[in-house]
């Protein structure tokens, strides 16, 4: 809902402009909203969460679209990786 007349749904143009009206108060810059759900859910597979929560949290609807988040993250593959036989890297 607004907070002026005419009282109706929020558009997704005025979440737009909540967010980067926010964005730019606490100094981020311009703040789209679609950056805020992907910063979420990378943080969330950061943590754990399986990719079926993180995509019902979306709503996704389909698990294929949530599997964008599944980047690989070469830091964290750096730790598991073995080292390579005869001691190249």
């Amino acid at each position: 809902m607004r907070m002026r007349a005419p009282r109706a749904a929020l558009t997704p143009a005025g979440v737009t402009q909540v967010v980067v009206a926010a964005g730019r108060r606490v100094g981020l810059g311009e703040v789209a909203p679609h950056r805020l759900r992907h910063t979420a859910a990378s943080e969330l597979l950061r943590r754990g969460a399986p990719l079926a929560e993180i995509g019902q949290l979306l709503r996704h609807r389909t698990e294929l679209t949530t599997t964008i988040y599944a980047k690989v993250d070469r830091d964290r593959l750096r730790e598991l990786a073995l080292p390579w036989p005869g001691g190249a890297s």
